[in-house]
């Protein structure tokens, strides 16, 4: 068994996609996962699989596609994954909330950064699947627009990354 974490993408934002995340847990059960756990509204849930994460994701895409009418889209990753890009920010000294964290599923070239318009000073950096960026007046005034080239994309910010970090360490792997 595997502990991973599933980002859906859109959901519960700017009224859109509206799903509860009692039934993403329940959804997340009838598909065979174990130790379910979610976290706040925004698409997060924990769980353990022998699954790969490439048929998790299928799977709950496939699922959430049928619940919500509309295609879904997931971001997986392993608890130490997850670990490792909150271990990896740049940003240390930040507030948590105004790093965000745009997690891909390819690798991102470093050579995206340098195309980006920073209009609000924002800072950004590449990582291994995600980028990073300091948002130095909050996301929410942010004018920054992610490069459509990284494909799907969800961001969360470091606060919840790292609290995600933290539900990985209760789920058992066995």
């Amino acid at each position: 068994m595997t502990v991973y974490v599933a980002l859906v993408r859109a959901v519960n934002v700017g009224g859109t996609g509206t799903l509860p995340m009692t039934r993403l847990a329940e959804l997340c059960t009838s598909l065979g996962l174990r130790h379910v756990r979610t976290y706040i509204q925004s698409g997060n849930v924990v769980f353990s699989s022998p699954w790969s994460a490439d048929a998790a994701r299928t799977a709950l895409e496939m699922a959430l596609t049928d619940e919500l009418g509309t295609p879904a889209q997931v971001i997986i990753r392993t608890a130490a994954e997850l670990e490792r890009s909150v271990s990896s920010n740049p940003f240390p000294d930040a507030e948590g909330a105004k790093v965000g964290v745009a997690l891909a599923h390819e690798p991102v070239p470093a050579a995206v950064v340098g195309g980006i318009p920073t209009p609000g000073g924002e800072q950004v950096v590449a990582g291994e699947r995600e980028l990073y960026v300091y948002y130095p007046d909050g996301m929410g005034r942010s004018k920054l627009t992610l490069p459509k080239s990284l494909g799907p994309v969800t961001v969360r910010n470091m606060n919840t990354m790292t609290k995600l970090v933290s539900l990985t360490r209760d789920i058992p792997a066995g």
